[in-house]
């Protein structure tokens, strides 16, 4: 049986306990041995990929692929990954430029099937980054089985550093921010916005995470995030405001219920 994380809060108090012990439970969750079959099969036989098409032909090596990058619900869109990694990044007309979720931007751009000759499976160390990526994002899947807003928290300081690190300008990582749904999912909650928010113009979108972001840590620039003790301020108002919400729904719902039962 493999090791499934242990999380025995919720909310802020969760995520000190999962801080504290993230190294131990990973490393028990890593030794698993299906987790290791996956691994060594990857590291194996990636070196022989030189064509989108015979990575979404192979199962196991797709898996382990989208793995990496968050995208595992999409292991049977195969004719919808290949295209994604054939046409690459570098043409404006590429689909992964189409796409308002940056992580096919991502994939395609690691993997280089659609820019260049020889693809980036041929580099020595690209198995070693994608695994690593790949083990990372597992545990992950596992913590938010447990507990999903601890997944997201999780992934927060890996996915925010990828777009602090891009030389662009801060309207574009904000975009890049709203492109990515788990990141977009967190600084929506902590930013008190609402479900519909998605569905106003993209434009207003960017004119309010920014005022908001403002008004609760002092700078609308998405770099401020770089500072550990800004990151912590934007994990701990998550945390908070998920947990309101969760108490909220189900206070309504127990009101519901008793209604319910007082008309009986």
């Amino acid at each position: 049986m493999s090791f499934q994380p242990v999380i025995p809060f919720s909310g802020a108090a969760g995520w000190a306990f999962l801080q504290r012990t993230k190294v131990a439970q990973q490393t028990a969750f890593e030794s698993g041995a299906v987790l290791q079959r996956d691994v060594q099969y990857f590291q194996e036989n990636i070196g022989n990929v030189t064509t989108a098409e015979e990575l979404v032909s192979d199962r196991r090596l797709l898996s382990v692929a989208l793995g990496a990058y968050g995208l595992s619900d999409d292991i049977n869109s195969t004719y919808f990954i290949r295209k994604v990694l054939e046409d690459g990044t570098l043409s404006a007309d590429a689909l992964a430029n189409k796409l308002s979720d940056q992580r096919y931007f991502e994939m395609a751009r690691d993997f280089g099937f659609g820019d260049y000759n020889v693809p980036r499976t041929q580099i020595s160390d690209f198995a070693a980054k994608t695994v690593a990526a790949y083990k990372e994002r597992q545990f992950e899947v596992a913590v938010g089985n447990q507990d999903q807003d601890m997944r997201l928290a999780m992934s927060l300081e890996r996915d925010l550093g990828n777009i602090i690190g891009k030389s662009t300008s801060d309207t574009a990582k904000w975009y890049s921010v709203m492109g990515n749904p788990p990141l977009r999912q967190v600084f929506e909650t902590a930013l008190g916005l609402p479900s519909s928010f998605g569905t106003i113009d993209i434009d207003k979108q960017l004119e309010v995470f920014q005022e908001k972001s403002e008004r609760y840590f002092g700078s609308s620039a998405v770099d401020q995030f770089s500072d550990p003790a800004q990151l912590e301020e934007l994990t701990r108002l998550f945390l908070a405001r998920s947990q309101i919400a969760q108490g909220t729904a189900a206070l309504s719902s127990n009101s519901i219920a008793l209604t319910l039962l007082q008309n009986v």
